[in-house]
């Protein structure tokens, strides 16, 4: 039978890895790499031409760089958390770090969906 800290490591290690691919896959989606590089105004805000879009798309950037360094917090307070070797100090530490981490994951998707249901009302984005 597996102890209790031995299924929350795996269950930190998979919601870490889930939230990472989905970062990687989002980021994905919305690059657009070209050679030549940007030829216009709207090439270069993303294809927004309007002062809410262009917000939106920046605050969504933002919020996906958030969203990243948090993960990478999350991941910091795992290996933290393995390599404590039973020191309760350090045990503490990382287990505060996960915390905050997913209170912060947690937070941005909430910021992400008001901002968009926000934004996105009035440029026709939002879903």
């Amino acid at each position: 039978m597996k102890s209790k800290t031995q299924i929350i490591k795996q269950v930190l290690t998979v919601l870490a890895l889930t939230t990472c691919m989905l970062m990687v896959f989002s980021l994905v989606a919305h690059a657009e790499i070209k050679a030549e590089g940007p030829t216009s105004v709207s090439d270069l805000t993303g294809g927004q031409t309007s002062l809410k879009g262009l917000i939106l798309t920046i605050v969504d950037y933002f919020l996906g760089f958030l969203g990243l360094l948090a993960v990478i917090m999350v991941v910091y307070g795992g290996v933290t958390y393995v390599s404590s070797a039973g020191n309760d100090e350090a045990v503490g530490k990382a287990k505060k770090i996960i915390m905050y981490a997913l209170i912060g994951i947690v937070i941005i998707m909430l910021s992400f969906v008001s901002v968009n249901a926000i934004l996105g009302a009035g440029t026709g984005t939002g879903g």
